[in-house]
């Protein structure tokens, strides 16, 4: 039986026990220690549950978008969940798209987001709307507080739902009353860890015939399957069949670099996936969905795989990849559980993986590849890279076999406006990690308050900024969709010039250190000293 503290806004901390406490305990009981937050008037109690709370790490977002980028960046690197506390239905709303980005990349997250007193509702304020109608589309599991008692019970679902595999969104929605009133409900214990489901036998079974029939099949990748270990066993299975192996376009996490296999990806140009995929018989999905163009555009198709291709899911996102392919290694000859993960220099896998291979500083003209060619020659060991450069790095990821090794993470759902939360999240997963950022000027514009996270909490973040003062990419899709040639009107959507965004002045103005850059010299020496500090910099590339 739960009493109501009657008059909340005086009550003392230390008169009673909330239910805000009791959600607050539960999260951190059950693994939960990071809250990315942008709190209204309904979330006072859980911010007050909060102070009590120092084992909690609290990081304010000055933008909701902000807040759930970092909360997808955090998991990524993490590989657990973070909770983030929205305020009632606009403040979720303003979160979506990055929650969208988090769902592609099957990050875990657990979001708490503030409502009206149950007894308020009725009045229909201003803040007042369907917050599970907007929680749905991009959350797995979504719930409404039942009571303070029910806090412990159901914020402890929320997290094990979060975390099922391959990992989703669970959205809490929590009543201010109940947030407010007091409780002596216990914490409950963890729920069993969730654990990825076993592949299928029958379709392993099909997909080690498909591998054994050689170089007309694809083996595409995702998920953990992108890892160091995963990619070891893939390529060993490539070196036995004569497969090919591949990426999808997007991807959360994959581990490159030296001594690492060297993956490339399904272009995102229609006319160049088709080119790569024309050959393909057979196609091996391992934690991956079979490839699509980006979008529709007329006379082309929306497959990227020719006409009789066989598709064969050998693991699905919720299975556990890394088993299956332990399993199709084992089948198709290519070495036992126990070996597979060793594959390195000496084995016949050995081509598949990078070798060092000197890039010189580039000199003259800053372009997109000079600032990719400098990234890469520089890029410490051990380093995150986020990647929301959308056109302007197309040249980053194939060079990048050679960079140091790296985990590198891109923006997965196409919502764009992720790349610097996504980087400040992966800072605070991964303290004493580099992390570069390199972000496009117009999607940077979306959420550039992270900024001002890093610099709050001193994140290790270098961010470029690939200065080309448009939307470039939408000029070349407006010629892609058969458009045509933009025009004055047109140009007046795509540019982002009249006036030109000064970067710098923005960065400085969040407290984050900055420079332009006009020449690949002056780009390589300033990016060698904002990769010695430990201190968030952004440089200006004005390409």
């Amino acid at each position: 039986m739960t009493e109501p503290i009657t008059d909340p806004t005086t009550a003392s901390n230390a008169l009673a026990r909330t239910g805000a406490d009791l959600l607050c305990e539960t999260l951190l009981a059950h693994g939960v220690d990071h809250c990315f937050a942008n709190p209204g008037t309904s979330e006072m109690h859980f911010v007050a549950a909060l102070d009590r709370q120092p084992r909690m790490r609290c990081v304010l977002g000055l933008a909701e978008g902000v807040v759930t980028g970092m909360a997808d960046g955090y998991a990524r690197m993490a590989e657990r969940a973070a909770c983030t506390l929205l305020h009632t239905g606009p403040g979720l709303a303003n979160g979506l798209a990055n929650l969208h980005n988090a769902r592609r990349a099957h990050s875990p997250i657990v979001n708490i987001v503030g409502d009206h007193a149950t007894d308020h509702l009725a009045y229909d304020a201003p803040l007042t709307s369907d917050i599970d109608s907007l929680a749905r589309p991009m959350s797995h599991w979504v719930a409404r507080s039942p009571s303070a008692d029910g806090l412990g019970r159901l914020a402890a679902t929320a997290v094990h739902e979060a975390h099922r595999p391959p990992g989703g969104i669970a959205t809490l929605i929590l009543a201010a009353d109940h947030s407010w009133s007091s409780t002596a409900a216990a914490v409950p214990a963890p729920l069993p860890p969730p654990v990825p489901l076993p592949p299928d036998d029958s379709a392993l079974a099909q997909a080690a015939a498909a591998l054994k029939r050689g170089p007309g099949t694809v083996l595409l990748l995702a998920g953990r399957a992108l890892r160091a270990e995963g990619l070891a066993i893939a390529a060993r299975i490539a070196a036995c069949t004569g497969a090919r192996l591949l990426a999808p376009q997007a991807n959360a996490r994959v581990e490159r670099g030296l001594g690492r296999v060297m993956i490339d990806r399904v272009p995102y140009v229609v006319d160049k996936a088709l080119a790569m995929l024309k050959e393909t018989t057979g196609l091996v999905l391992v934690g991956a969905k079979a490839p699509v163009g980006f979008f529709a555009y007329p006379g082309k198709p929306g497959s990227m795989l020719p006409a009789g291709c066989e598709v064969i899911t050998a693991a699905r996102p919720e299975e556990d990849g890394l088993a299956a392919l332990h399993e199709l290694a084992a089948r198709v000859g290519a070495g036992s559980a126990a070996d597979a993960a060793g594959a390195g220099a000496d084995s016949a896998a050995r081509p598949f993986f990078a070798a060092r291979r000197e890039l010189p500083l580039p000199s003259g003209a800053l372009t997109a590849a000079a600032v990719a060619q400098a990234v890469v020659a520089l890029l410490p060991d051990e380093a995150i890279v986020c990647d929301e450069s959308v056109s302007s790095g197309r040249e980053f990821f194939p060079m990048s076999w050679h960079a140091a090794p790296h985990d590198y993470l891109q923006i997965t759902g196409g919502a764009i406006g992720l790349g610097i939360p996504l980087a400040t999240g992966a800072a605070i997963a991964a303290p004493g990690r580099k992390v570069v950022a390199l972000q496009a000027d117009g999607s940077a514009m979306y959420t550039l308050q992270g900024l001002w996270t890093q610099a709050r909490e001193r994140l290790d973040v270098v961010t470029v900024i690939f200065s080309n003062r448009r939307y470039a990419i939408l000029h070349g899709e407006y010629v892609q969709t058969g458009a045509g040639v933009p025009g004055a009107n047109a140009k007046r959507l795509f540019d982002l010039e009249d006036p030109a965004l000064d970067w710098v002045a923005l960065a400085r103005g969040l407290g984050v250190a900055a420079e332009r850059t006009g020449t690949a010299e002056r780009f390589n020496a300033v990016l060698a000293a904002a990769l010695a500090q430990d201190q968030p910099f952004l440089i200006e590339a004005a390409i």
